[in-house]
């Protein structure tokens, strides 16, 4: 597991993960679990739409990348965990498989955290609490073999970064934190060796 230190530009993250990406392509590193918090970024997958930001980009809080993942817009930001697992799914991969192992980390994890209760939409990837999600998923498999991006859990994170864009692209749910969800602040520090250990279990990996 790499655990980068402090608030990560995005773009450092995203080149990193590619080049471990690359590396475990060609089997020069095992599966490798990226945890960090990101300085405030909004990203678009590939299955974003111009209605799904509400404001011209230059006039958005905080920087709009456009990247390789699927999925639509979000935002990363303090407050919030992020995962990048780089793992290799074999030559036929199943990706619905590995998306609700993704779901299965984040739903124990914050079971141990005190969250219980969270669960998966039979529609719309993610962990949601009812029709609010807390945990968004978006991912890419390279050469149809090594995953990379992964998942965005809200622990802490002010949920106003949100409001110049259509989270995930849905439009009838919302999103929420673990914090507000629970009595307590949830914060990222706590999280990440739930997440670490819940992944390793998960996937049958050493973290």
């Amino acid at each position: 597991m790499l655990r980068l230190p402090g608030l990560t530009a995005y773009r450092d993250a995203f080149d990193l993960m590619h080049e471990l990406a690359d590396r475990r392509l060609a089997g020069e590193i095992p599966d490798t679990l990226i945890l960090c918090e990101h300085d405030p970024v909004y990203t678009a997958g590939r299955r974003w739409q111009p209605d799904h930001v509400r404001r011209p980009p230059s006039e958005l809080p905080a920087e709009l990348h456009l990247i390789d993942r699927g999925g639509s817009v979000t935002f990363h930001g303090p407050g919030q965990l992020v995962a990048y697992p780089i793992v290799d799914l074999g030559v036929r991969p199943d990706v619905q498989r590995y998306v609700h192992d993704l779901e299965e980390v984040v739903i124990r994890a914050c079971a141990d955290a005190g969250v219980p209760g969270l669960g998966r939409n039979p529609v719309n990837a993610g962990v949601w609490a009812g029709d609010r999600k807390v945990c968004a998923i978006g991912i890419r498999v390279k050469r149809m073999r090594v995953a990379l991006h992964g998942f965005a859990l809200n622990c802490s994170t002010d949920l106003s970064w949100y409001d110049p864009v259509v989270p995930c692209g849905l439009t009838e749910t919302g999103v929420t934190t673990l914090s507000d969800l629970t009595s307590h602040r949830v914060t990222v520090e706590a999280m990440a060796p739930l997440v670490a250990r819940r992944f390793g279990e998960v996937f049958d990996r050493a973290t």
